[in-house]
């Protein structure tokens, strides 16, 4: 018997541009500008949620990509977060939050 398992993953390029294959792209990236930035503050989720006005199981459903991220969250966890969102759907990833300028 044979055991081999997947090593990688390779997207058609006609799938790329498809309306969920974005969303689901848009979901990831959030979801990792947020673990990313709250971790370079060294804030627990429950500090994020707290800052956020969210509860803790919102912060992790965030970070688990299932939240699609609207303009009313994304302003809320850049002020928690003390940080600008940057989005930009040419870059990779499209989505991050930076620290503010001093």
């Amino acid at each position: 018997m044979t055991s081999s398992y997947h090593t990688g993953w390779s997207v058609p390029s006609e799938h790329r541009e498809d309306p969920a294959y974005r969303a689901a792209g848009r979901c990831m990236d959030f979801a990792l500008a947020i673990c990313e930035r709250r971790s370079a503050l060294g804030l627990s989720s429950a500090e994020l949620a707290d800052r956020a006005g969210l509860s803790v199981e919102e912060v992790e459903r965030i970070e688990e990509s299932d939240v699609d991220p609207t303009l009313e969250l994304i302003e809320s966890l850049a002020e928690a977060l003390h940080s600008g969102a940057l989005i930009d759907p040419r870059a990779t990833p499209e989505f991050r939050f930076e620290s503010r300028a001093a």
